[in-house]
C-alpha cells in the first residue's frame, strides 16, 4: 500500500488542546521556569570554601550560577526557609544582591539615594541588616483583629437572661503606593479574605484610605466614610514583630472618628490623610459629627498571610476559641 493511499486528518487533534492556551492553573511559584533563554553571570563557586566536594546530586547537576538565579527571584520569606535547607544554600543567601534587591522594592517610595545613604550610616552597609531591622509593611496578606465581646440577651417568661458572645474582625490590607484597605465585618478571614481588594462592590463595605510609616514604626492612617455626613477615621498603629525582622503585630494606639466638612473636602486635592495633618487630636470640622476617642475593640493586629488565610486559627468560631492571644 502506498503512502498516498492513507490520508489522516490530525488537525481535530491539534485544536483539542487549543483550550490549554487559555487556562490560567494556580501552583505553587517556580522561580526556575524564568531562566529559560537568559545569559546569567557566573559566580564564584561554593566548592573552593570547603576542600571536600559537595556530595548532594542537586549541586552537582545545578550550578551555582542558575542557583544564584533562582535565588534572586525568590521572596525575602522564600529566602529565609531556603537558608535552612544546607550550608551551601545558607552561604548563597547571604549574598548581598538579593538583599539590597529586596529593599529597594520594598522600600521604593523612599528613593533609592535615600535607602543606599541610610544602609551606609544606619545598618553599616548591610542590606540584609536593614531588611531585619528596619520596620516594614507586609504587603502579601491581611492584618487581623479579632476581637469579642459579651452581649446579655432579653429574659422571657420563666427563662433566665441569654450570655452570648460575640465576635466580630477588623481587616487591613496594605499597599506599596501608599494606600490601604479596611473592613470591619463578622466574617471569617477565609471569606473576607476574598473581597478585600480594589475591585470590591459597595456590598462588601470595603473602605480605602491612605497610611505613612515612620523610621520607628509608627503608621498614621485616615479613611473617609462616604453617607449623608461624612465621617472620618483616624489610626495611628505601632508595628513591631514576634521575632526579629518579623513585623507581624500592629499595636492598635489610637481610633478616632471625627466630622469633615463637605465643601472642605471637596476643594482639596491631596489625600486624605495629608488633609487631616494638621489637625488635633479632637477637632472636627462637622458640628454635627463630634470626634469620639474609642476604646473598644482595640486588640493588636495579627498579620495572615493569603496562603494560610483557609487555614488559621483565627476563623475557629466562638465555641473553640472564645479569645485569641495575639502575642
Amino acid at each position: 500500500m502506498a503512502s498516498s493511499d492513507v490520508s489522516i486528518d490530525i488537525r481535530p487533534e491539534f485544536n483539542s488542546f487549543d483550550h490549554l492556551r487559555s487556562m490560567r492553573y494556580i501552583a505553587t511559584d517556580r522561580p526556575w521556569l524564568m531562566l529559560y533563554g537568559i545569559r546569567v553571570q557566573p559566580v564564584a563557586p561554593f566548592s573552593s570554601l570547603s576542600s571536600r566536594p559537595d556530595p548532594a546530586l542537586i549541586h552537582q547537576c545545578l550550578p551555582d550560577e542558575l542557583l544564584f538565579e533562582i535565588f534572586a527571584r525568590m521572596s525575602p520569606y522564600s529566602l529565609g526557609r531556603a537558608a535552612c535547607v544546607c550550608r551551601k544554600w545558607k552561604y548563597t543567601v547571604r549574598n548581598p544582591t538579593l538583599w539590597r534587591n529586596a529593599c529597594l522594592k520594598t522600600w521604593q517610595r523612599t528613593g533609592m539615594e535615600a535607602n543606599y545613604r541610610m544602609v551606609q550610616s544606619l545598618y553599616d552597609s548591610s542590606w540584609r541588616k536593614m531588611w531585619m531591622l528596619r520596620p516594614r509593611i507586609q504587603y502579601d496578606g491581611l492584618y487581623v483583629s479579632r476581637n469579642t465581646y459579651i452581649h446579655t440577651g432579653i429574659a422571657e417568661w420563666q427563662f433566665t437572661k441569654t450570655v452570648n458572645v460575640v465576635c466580630y474582625y477588623r481587616y487591613l490590607r496594605f499597599f506599596p503606593s501608599g494606600k490601604f484597605l479596611y473592613k470591619i465585618s463578622p466574617q471569617k478571614i477565609k471569606d473576607a479574605v476574598k473581597c478585600m481588594h480594589f475591585r470590591a462592590s459597595k456590598g462588601d463595605c470595603v473602605f480605602k484610605g491612605d497610611y505613612i510609616l515612620s523610621e520607628d514604626g509608627q503608621i498614621e492612617m485616615a479613611l473617609l466614610y462616604p453617607g449623608r455626613r461624612y465621617t472620618l477615621v483616624r489610626m495611628r498603629l505601632r508595628l513591631r514583630g514576634t521575632t526579629l525582622g518579623a513585623n507581624n503585630r500592629l499595636d492598635v494606639l489610637k481610633i478616632l472618628t471625627t466630622g469633615v466638612n463637605a465643601t472642605e473636602l471637596r476643594n482639596w486635592k491631596g489625600s486624605v490623610l495629608e488633609l487631616v495633618e494638621s489637625w488635633g487630636e479632637d477637632e472636627t470640622h462637622d458640628p454635627e459629627v463630634p470626634a469620639v476617642s474609642h476604646s473598644r475593640g482595640l486588640t493588636p493586629f495579627v498579620f495572615v498571610p493569603f496562603e494560610e488565610a483557609d487555614t488559621t486559627v483565627m476563623n475557629l468560631p466562638v465555641e473553640k476559641m472564645d479569645y485569641f492571644v495575639p502575642g
